[in-house]
């Protein structure tokens, strides 16, 4: 493994980055790779040499009367420093990522400055993250080397290592932040800087800074809150990833997770939360149903235009229905919810949310549609997120995708007839959310009309009509996949060009599956059936369909749960649909296959299908029974993979088997017993249990003398006339009986062993008879 110096060296290399050797006062033009550091960008680094330190200052040459930005360190040998820039490599970004544990965009490149102190080799390096930066310290030698970062005259932080013996060391520190007023935030950080006037900072946790006061729609009421005035509507939107706040200030969600969007002190039992989810990429997330809580209960509105009330679907038309205080109605664009105690109403078309907010004067806003001073990590709601849904994946460009083609498109919300609202509405943030995702995703679906259809129905919100909209873009105002209802783990979307639409599996659901070029999930066994489920989206994506298919027996078929769109097949004991039943040493195999109908033709145009499945009982060995003669009955349970059996000897002192041997029988010399080994769990009109030997001992071990044989390759021993055997290889079940006895000279116990195997009927004469003639 190289050590950190030589690791992060390599990337040099790599660059093939023109070297800048600086030994004087000097500015190093570093704008191939700009640093912003806590919060301002920069594209130069003045360098100045004192008798002690070397100074790398951002906005000018270091005046230790008036410092500046600066990063101040013990002045190399020779007063020389050499500075690269070195390209973005994902391995560089993962480990910066990892000493930080606090970086969350894409490294872009970095600035290397390497120099000789004393008898360490250094090297420095500022790493771009966009709004984020790191720096990192590697020294290889020994001795205490340090640097320390500032802004104006203020020490910030330091990096420092300090070697005792000759080795290579690293101190990584994160250099992001965000400036307001001469104030430098750090990521993550929320502050109410005036409550008088609704004055708010936040620093996202990637660095980007936002400053609020109260929008045009409110007034502060000079204690942090604002409030709505009375005269105007707002409307707040959420489609794709975007939020576009009532301000017309944007979020981008880039996980899974559920999100506050409205909420008001005045009702404090009513709150709006979206739902996002993925859909064909694992890096950009859709709204995907919007919950309205109130007064205890959730009221799910969905994709297909499907609404329910806690568990319970509700069937809604044009005619409003009240359920719960919020008036519900559904037409061909989407579902509206109305809650008249606030004028406040809900649309949702599957793909779009917009919130349109009518008073009363004195509500605050909370949420993301509001001027909410919280982070976004304040509003996610974990009672309705999965415990994942923040985990970030990356994912590589999508090179079919032209991006001017798509910029020109989303600016069509400038031109008419769109541009006879852009005076209301600022088309600019949905122009960004537009481009935002389609320059990252596919335009399908719908995707390509759905930001311009959120622009033209906020415009109608505000009583623009927009004449002749649908017909210069080729959009519908239906609602996108409408009464389409698609499971948890799919999403609906565009089947053809034509319009035609089905069922997609979410991306990071089919990964698992795709990883492993599966259809379904394992086999489960279980009491004699066995059963394989299939996908059905997965199906779809290789256009086969699931009523094509059969096990070997053509009449069974696969299932479909209309929930989920899963796809079973199975077969049982009762019903065996062809299964073919096989042997090895260890195990009787049963096997089945999925196939598709008309298998075996000689052409097809079309995907076909085989897929086996099966499921195996484990042979017994020499451990699975001992039988003491003392005990009544012994029972053991045989796992084997998914399919279990019990398998339980007991002794009977008469020959119709009704008299056990129990703990206080008095058994004779030479008296007459009969042995029954008995399994449950097995399938006997498949498979028979047949006992290849028995012998006893007079200790627990079965490998113990003396030994004395009772049964050898199926048969009675010769040796032993007393040995019957009764019933072998027909069932599930074997009986045999023999005289008591007892071994001379030892104890007066006698411990039975039984060795047995399955073997399967299909094909097969279990009886083994030819041995015992």
């Amino acid at each position: 493994m190289l050590c950190p110096l030589l690791f992060l060296s390599a990337f040099i290399v790599l660059a093939g980055a023109q070297q800048q050797s600086v030994t004087q006062p000097s500015v190093v033009d570093i704008s191939s790779c700009p640093i912003t550091y806590y919060g301002q960008k920069y594209e130069k680094l003045y360098v100045t040499f004192t008798r002690r330190d070397i100074v790398m200052c951002f906005d000018k040459f270091y005046d230790p009367r008036n410092e500046g930005d600066c990063i101040v360190g013990s002045s190399p040998d020779k007063r020389r420093a050499a500075f690269n820039i070195v390209q973005a490599e994902s391995v560089l970004e993962r480990w910066v990522k990892n000493k930080t544990q606090t970086i969350q965009n894409s490294l872009r490149c970095s600035v290397q400055i390497t120099m000789q102190i004393s008898s360490s080799k250094i090297s420095l390096h500022l790493f771009n993250f966009g709004t984020e930066a790191a720096l990192s310290l590697e020294a290889h030698g020994t001795g205490l080397v340090a640097f320390y970062t500032q802004v104006s005259d203020v020490l910030i932080n330091k990096v420092e290592v300090n070697n005792i013996v000759y080795k290579s060391q690293n101190h990584t520190i994160d250099i992001s932040g965000c400036r307001h007023s001469d104030t430098v935030y750090k990521p993550g950080t929320v502050v109410n800087s005036d409550p008088q006037i609704c004055s708010n900072v936040t620093c996202s946790e990637t660095a980007t800074l936002q400053t609020s006061g109260c929008g045009p729609l409110e007034h502060c009421q000079g204690n942090g809150i604002c409030v709505l005035d009375t005269m105007l509507d707002s409307t707040c939107t959420v489609t794709g990833p975007t939020v576009i706040d009532v301000h017309g200030h944007m979020n981008s969600i880039q996980d899974r997770c559920a999100y506050s969007l409205f909420s008001t002190p005045s009702l404090p039992d009513f709150l709006v939360l979206g739902n996002f989810r993925d859909r064909r990429r694992k890096d950009v997330s859709f709204l995907d149903s919007v919950t309205l809580r109130v007064d205890g209960h959730d009221i799910h509105l969905e994709q297909g235009g499907r609404v329910q009330l806690d568990d319970s679907t509700l069937t809604l038309s044009s005619s409003p229905q009240l359920v719960h205080g919020v008036q519900l109605s559904k037409n061909q664009t989407g579902v509206t919810a109305e809650l008249t105690k606030l004028n406040i109403s809900v649309f949702f078309d599957g793909n779009t949310a917009q919130i349109l907010l009518e008073g009363p004067a004195g509500s605050s806003v909370e949420g993301l549609c509001g001027n909410s001073s919280s982070s976004l990590s304040d509003l996610r709601l974990s009672e309705y997120s999965s415990t994942s849904c923040e985990m970030q994946y990356s994912e590589t460009a999508d090179s079919t995708i032209d991006c001017n083609s798509v910029t020109e498109r989303c600016n069509l919300l400038k031109e008419a007839p769109f541009s006879s609202c852009n005076t209301d509405i600022d088309p600019e943030p949905y122009i960004t959310a537009c481009t935002d995702t389609l320059c990252k995703y596919p335009a399908v679906s719908g995707l390509n009309c759905q930001f311009l259809k959120a622009y033209a129905r906020a415009c109608s919100q505000h009583n623009h009509a927009l004449d002749g909209w649908t017909s210069k873009t080729g959009c519908s105002s239906e609602a996108f996949c409408q009464d389409r209802i698609c499971s948890d783990h799919e999403f609906c979307g565009e089947k053809t060009v034509s319009g035609d639409t089905r069922c997609f599996c979410r991306t990071i659901f089919a990964s698992k599956y795709q990883a492993n070029n599966s259809l379904g999930d394992a086999t489960v066994c279980k009491e004699n059936s066995a059963s394989l489920t299939l996908v059905g989206c997965l199906l779809e994506d290789k256009d086969i369909n699931y009523s094509a298919l059969q096990l070997n027996d053509p009449t069974c078929r696969g299932r479909v749960d209309k929930l989920t769109h899963m796809v079973t097949f199975s077969f049982n004991s009762s019903n065996r649909c062809g299964t073919v039943v096989t042997t090895n040493n260890s195990y009787i195999i049963y096997k089945n296959t999925i196939r598709s109908q008309n298998y075996s033709d000689v052409i097809t145009r079309k995907d076909q299908v085989q897929i086996d499945f099966s499921c195996v009982y484990s042979q017994p060995n020499i451990n699975t029974a001992t039988f003491r003669i003392r005990d009544w009955s012994v029972a053991q349970c045989i796992t084997s993979g998914a399919w279990n059996y019990t398998l339980t000897i007991k002794a009977y002192t008469n020959a119709g088997r009704t008299q056990l041997v129990e703990w206080n029988s008095e058994l004779q010399l030479n008296e007459k017993i009969w042995m029954v080994l008995k399994t449950d769990g097995l399938d006997g009109s498949m498979v028979s249990v047949v006992t290849d030997s028995c012998w006893a001992t007079d200790k627990a071990s079965p490998t113990s003398s003396p030994r004395h044989d009772l049964i050898i390759n199926g048969c009675a021993n010769p040796a032993d006339p007393t040995v019957q055997v009764e019933e072998n290889g027909l069932a599930t079940s074997t009986y045999f009986s023999f005289n008591m006895f007892r071994f001379t000279g030892g104890s007066s116990d006698i411990f039975l062993h039984c060795q047995l195997h399955l073997c399967p009927k299909q094909g097969n004469n279990c009886i083994p008879v030819r041995k015992c003639s």
